[in-house]
């Protein structure tokens, strides 16, 4: 045996790349029915929070103006998803999960308490309406691509 065969052969470490079939497999139904849910929410909130924006701003309380800057990007990003509904997933994601927290440490608290007081009876009823984005969220491949999909390796 020559020591050329005792060799060991570095390996490169595999790097997953995200294969091209991945947003082939939402049907065309699936991705219309996901840019309903952006243009739902950038909609609502270009005609709720941009007005604000644009006009209030300067008069608003930090942070009900941090909430208000927040929001209108939100809405920007909504439209994006309009072109890239796979790839803005995490936008109607990050929609659902901090209603569905704040419903359920916030709202629910008080409405089993019944001390809900009418500004938070106002933000519940804007928050209602995440059953809009819940419902058009493709849940399996959200749990396909975020939970069951080996990460990106950490170097």
């Amino acid at each position: 045996m020559s020591a050329r065969n005792n060799a060991t052969v570095p390996v490169e470490p595999r790097v997953r790349t995200p294969s091209p079939r991945r947003h082939q497999e939402l049907t065309t139904r699936r991705l219309n029915t996901m840019r309903f849910g952006y243009a739902f929410t950038g909609v609502g909130l270009a005609v709720v929070k941009w007005p604000v924006l644009l006009q209030d701003a300067r008069s608003l309380p930090v942070m009900e103006g941090v909430v208000v800057c927040l929001l209108t990007a939100m809405s920007l990003l909504a439209f994006l998803g309009l072109r890239y509904p796979v790839q803005m997933l995490p936008i109607l994601l990050f929609e659902a999960g901090w209603k569905v927290i704040w419903f359920g440490v916030v709202a629910l608290p008080h409405l089993i308490a019944n001390d809900l007081n009418a500004a938070a009876g106002d933000v519940l009823f804007s928050c209602s309406f995440v059953v809009v984005i819940l419902a058009v969220i493709p849940w399996r491949y959200t749990w396909q691509r975020y939970v069951r999909t080996p990460g990106d390796a950490w170097r």
